[in-house]
């Protein structure tokens, strides 16, 4: 299988996810978007990481831990905006994925910030796919 192939096999769950936090957005599952595009964003992160570095892609969650591995090679610069994106994903999985936190997770989250997650999400995800070898 070509890098050009395993990327694509990343884009497509990332796709997928990005699709499902929409469902979920539509279903007022709003703890769900959030956990969504953060495993949108990373899949795609981790597809990127396999293009600019090597497929021995990291086993992380923290989306700026992989992204910065290959960050300096990047044809464009990245805003500050997405960093703070990619952080706050990133603690928001840790929220969601572990049982001890939901709770937190789900009173801190609401329409609002769901849909303001989904949106930001919407944009760095595009501009990830600008940034494509």
């Amino acid at each position: 299988m070509t890098d050009e192939e395993k990327f694509g096999y990343w884009l497509g769950h990332a796709q997928y996810d990005l699709e499902t936090a929409d469902a979920m957005f539509k279903s007022g599952k709003w703890v769900y978007v959030v956990f969504m595009c953060q495993q949108a964003i990373e899949k795609l992160v981790k597809g990127l990481y396999l293009l600019y570095i090597d497929d021995n892609i990291p086993r992380l969650h923290n989306i700026n831990a992989i992204f910065s591995k290959f960050s300096e090679r990047l044809p464009g610069q990245i805003e500050e905006n997405y960093l703070n994106l990619f952080r706050q994903l990133s603690d928001c999985y840790k929220n969601t994925r572990y049982t001890e936190y939901m709770q937190n997770a789900s009173e801190m989250t609401n329409e609002a910030t769901a849909k303001s997650i989904l949106d930001k999400t919407r944009e760095a995800y595009q501009w990830l796919l600008t940034q494509k070898l």
